[in-house]
């Protein structure tokens, strides 16, 4: 599809620059909003009305905050194409509601490792739920646009303002090439990181 009304959006914010802002402007206009831990508190104390991820999957936060986005709830509702009817059945007959907007950012892993933690505790802040929703976002542009970045939060809105609450598949394809540099640059820091603590 060309034009993607946004209705729904699952929010999970390391960096938390802009994000109240962002996300009232969702709600302003009708979005749903879904988020997780630290970044469901924050908008949940600026006011809005936002829904746990632990509600969508009927499943709480496990392992420390390890697991709770790795759930077909959530990945069913990113990954599927909603101009496949097949996969639009599959949603409503398992009642998995699909997200139209993913925005992202990830654990600051260099931040961790500039603290001089030991490498149990680096290890601790590579974020695993965060680059799996972006790339799955990303890889089904054609049916999400995904927001890697509070970089991004004024374009995104100055898309919506302009085409009624949809962004277009232009838009859409260039956050998807935007997140996949994201998300190769983390794992690529994750490596180095890990390659010359096997060689101390």
């Amino acid at each position: 599809m060309d034009l993607l009304p946004i209705r729904r959006a699952l929010l999970s914010a390391t960096d938390k620059g802009g994000l109240v802002e962002f996300a009232g402007f969702l709600a302003e206009n009708g979005v749903e909003l879904v988020s997780t831990g630290g970044t469901y508190k924050t908008l949940e104390a600026a006011g809005l009305t936002v829904t746990p991820v632990s509600r969508v999957t009927g499943f709480p936060e496990i392992l420390g905050g390890r697991v709770k986005t790795l759930h077909p709830h959530i990945h069913g509702g990113i990954l599927a194409d909603k101009d496949d009817p097949a996969h639009m059945d599959t949603l409503k007959e398992l009642g998995i509601v699909p997200f139209d907007l993913i925005c992202v950012n990830l654990y600051d892993f260099a931040s961790a490792v500039a603290k001089g933690l030991d490498l149990r505790g680096a290890v601790e802040e590579i974020d695993i739920g965060g680059p799996c929703m972006l790339r799955a976002s990303a890889k089904n542009f054609h049916s999400v646009l995904v927001l890697p970045s509070p970089t991004h939060y004024a374009r995104a809105m100055e898309e919506m303002r302009a085409n009624a609450m949809g962004v277009t598949l232009g838009f859409r394809r260039e956050m998807a090439a935007l997140t996949f540099d994201a998300t190769s640059k983390y794992d690529r820091m994750i490596s180095d990181y890990l390659s010359g603590t096997a060689k101390a």
